[in-house]
C-alpha cells in the first residue's frame, strides 16, 4: 500500500510537469499526456500500471460526465440539438457498421458480431482533447458547443450498440426487434432515472438549510447517483448523468447561493483536471500491458489493422459530418433549422476533431475473458489492441494537425453577430444602466442625502461614459484611461494585501478574520483582470 502510494503521488508530479510543458509548447494537454505515458511505459517501474475498467466506469465517467453536462450551455445545446443529436445516434450506428463490415472482410477470423462490438468501443470520441484544442485556437463558440453535445451523448449510445454486440457474441444470437427495442427502452429510462434524481437533488438543494460545504459535497455525489440508480436497473448511467446535470445546470442559480458556486467551481476544477491527467497519462502506459497479450497474434499484422481500422474511422467521420450538412440544407426546406448552409469548413473541423479517448479503452478492457461456456473470448487482445492503436493515432495525430486546420481554413463563427469583446462591453453596458436606473428610481432620496450611495451612482455614470460605444471602447482614449485605473487598483490591492500580512503579526486581530479579507481581495482582483482582459482583446 505504502509502495502504491508513492506511485501514484509520483504520477500526479509527472502529470502537472507534463501539463506545464504542454501550456509552455501551446499543445493540448491531454496529447501531451498520452506520448509522456507511452515513454514512461518503457520504464520498469511503470510497465505494470494498468487500467481498471470498473475503476474508469464507476469512479471516473460519472463526475467527468456530471461536469461536462454543468459546463454545457443548455441555450445551446438546444439551438444545435438537431445537429448534436444526428452526431450523437446516427453517426455511431453508422460507424459501427462500416466498421463491422469492414473489419470482418478484411481482418482473418473477425465476424460481423465482433465487428460491431468494436464499432460500439471505437465510436466515441473523447471531447476534453477536442474541446481543449479548440478553445486554445479560438475555434467558433458554436463549433465547440456541438463538440461538447456530442459528446455528452456518444458516450452513451456507444456504450448501447456494445453492450448489445457483446451479448450477441456471448450467447451467439441476436434479435433485431428485441434489440431495437431495447435501445429506445435504454435510452428513454436512462434520461426518466437521471430527471428523476436530479429533481430529487435540486429539492434537497433548494429546501433544506444546507451550508455551502454540504452542498459542494452533494454536488460530488449526485452523478454516482445518477449513474448507479441507472446501471442498476441495466439502463443507460451516462445519459442518465448527463440528463441530470443538464438540469441541474440550468437551475443553479436557483439552488446554490454565491458562496457554494464559488467554491463548488474550485473543487470540481481541480477533481476534474487531476482525473483528465490520470486518465490520459494512464492510456499511455497501458501500451507493454497491451502488447503483451497479443501473444501468438503478429505484432505487425495487429499495427496494419490497427491503422487500417482508424484510417476507416476517420473517413467514416468525415463523410457524417458532410452528410449532416447536406441533410441539414435539405431539411431546412421543410423545417427550422439554426443554419440552413453550413457550408464546408464547420463539418470539415467537426468531422476531424474525432479524436478516441479512455471510453474507448475502458469498454475494450471489460471485455470478458472467457465466454459462457469457458472457451476464451474470440480475439479480445487483439480488439483492445486496435482500440489503443484507435486511440493512439485519432489523439496524436488528428489532435497535432486539428490547430493547423483551424487556422489555415480561417473559420469564423457566422453564428455570433458581436464578437466576445463587444458583448462583454455591452453586457457591461446594460448592466450598469439598469442598475443606474434603479438607484434612480428606487433609491432617489438616498442617492441624495447618502453619500455612499451618491458615490455609487457616479461611479456608473462614468463606467457609462466608456461603455457609450461599446464597438469601439477598446479604440477610444477612455479605454486606456479604464486600464490605468486598473492598474492603480491592482497596485491598491497589493497595498492592502501587505498591510493585512503586516498586522496579523499582531495579536489584536484574529487570523481567520484577516484571511477572509484576503478571500475578498482575491475575489477584487479576479473581477478587475477579468475587465482588463475584456478591454485588451
Amino acid at each position: 500500500m505504502h509502495h502504491i502510494l508513492i506511485e501514484y503521488l509520483f504520477m500526479v508530479l509527472v502529470i502537472l510537469g507534463l501539463v506545464l510543458f504542454a501550456n509552455k509548447i501551446k499543445i493540448a494537454y491531454p496529447i501531451i499526456l498520452v506520448i509522456g505515458g507511452l515513454i514512461l511505459s518503457f520504464t520498469e517501474q511503470f510497465s505494470h500500471i494498468g487500467i481498471n475498467p470498473e475503476i474508469v466506469f464507476l469512479i471516473f465517467l460519472p463526475p467527468l460526465l456530471y461536469e461536462a453536462a454543468w459546463q454545457t450551455s443548455w441555450k445551446e445545446f438546444w439551438k444545435w440539438r438537431r445537429v448534436i443529436t444526428s452526431f450523437a445516434f446516427p453517426i455511431v450506428i453508422i460507424t459501427s457498421t462500416i466498421i463491422a463490415f469492414f473489419s470482418s472482410a478484411y481482418i482473418p477470423g473477425f465476424t460481423l458480431a465482433l465487428g460491431f462490438l468494436l464499432g460500439g468501443i471505437i465510436s466515441p470520441p473523447d471531447a476534453v482533447s477536442a474541446t481543449t484544442i479548440m478553445r486554445q485556437v479560438n475555434a467558433p463558440k458554436s463549433l465547440v458547443s456541438i463538440i461538447e453535445g456530442e459528446s455528452l451523448l456518444n458516450d452513451a449510445s456507444s456504450l448501447i450498440v456494445f453492450r448489445f454486440a457483446l451479448a450477441a457474441v456471448l450467447t451467439g444470437q441476436f434479435d433485431f426487434k428485441e434489440a431495437t427495442l431495447s435501445f429506445f427502452l435504454v435510452i428513454i429510462m436512462g434520461v426518466f432515472i437521471g430527471l428523476l434524481i436530479g429533481l430529487l437533488i435540486y429539492l434537497l438543494h433548494r429546501f433544506l438549510p444546507l451550508t455551502p460545504s454540504i452542498e459542494t459535497v452533494l454536488t460530488l455525489i449526485t452523478p454516482y447517483a445518477m449513474y448507479y440508480a441507472a446501471e442498476h436497473y441495466h439502463f443507460s448511467g451516462v445519459l442518465a448523468v448527463v440528463s441530470g446535470g443538464l438540469l441541474l445546470s440550468s437551475k443553479r442559480q436557483e439552488m446554490l447561493n454565491y458562496q457554494s458556486r464559488i467554491q463548488g467551481v474550485n473543487v470540481w476544477g481541480n477533481l476534474v483536471f487531476v482525473f483528465n491527467g490520470f486518465i490520459f497519462l494512464l492510456i499511455g502506459l497501458q501500451l507493454p500491458v497491451i502488447t503483451d497479450d497479443l501473444g501468438t497474434i503478429n505484432l505487425s499484422s495487429a499495427i496494419a489493422w490497427g491503422i487500417a481500422i482508424s484510417a476507416v474511422l476517420i473517413l467514416t467521420r468525415l463523410g457524417s459530418s458532410f452528410g449532416a450538412a447536406a441533410f441539414t440544407r435539405f431539411i431546412s426546406r421543410f423545417i427550422t433549422v439554426a443554419d440552413a448552409n453550413p457550408g464546408w469548413k464547420m463539418p470539415l473541423i467537426a468531422g476531424w476533431a474525432g479524436m478516441r479517448g479512455v471510453v474507448s479503452l475502458a469498454a475494450a478492457l471489460s471485455i470478458p475473458v472467457m465466454l459462457p461456456n469457458g472457451a476464451p473470448f474470440p480475439l479480445r487482445n487483439l480488439v483492445l489492441f486496435i482500440t489503443f492503436v484507435v486511440i493512439l493515432i485519432t489523439l496524436v495525430f488528428q489532435g497535432l494537425t486539428l490547430p493547423w486546420l483551424i487556422r489555415k481554413i480561417n473559420v469564423s463563427d457566422k453564428y455570433n453577430n458581436l464578437a466576445e469583446a463587444e458583448q462583454n462591453l455591452l453586457i457591461q453596458k446594460k448592466l450598469a444602466i439598469v442598475c443606474k436606473e434603479h438607484l434612480r428610481t428606487r433609491y432617489e432620496r438616498d442617492s441624495l442625502h447618502n453619500p455612499y450611495v451618491s458615490n455609487l451612482l457616479a461611479k456608473l455614470e462614468t463606467d457609462l461614459l466608456h461603455f457609450e460605444n461599446p464597438a469601439n471602447a477598446s479604440q477610444q482614449p477612455e479605454s486606456n484611461a479604464l486600464l490605468g485605473f486598473h492598474r492603480i487598483q491592482l497596485d491598491l490591492l497589493t497595498v492592502q494585501r501587505n498591510y493585512l500580512a503586516h498586522i496579523n503579526r499582531k495579536d489584536e486581530f484574529d487570523e481567520e478574520i484577516i484571511r477572509n479579507y484576503f478571500s475578498l481581495l482575491d475575489l477584487e482582483e479576479y473581477r478587475i483582470r477579468e475587465s482588463q482582459l475584456t478591454l485588451l482583446r
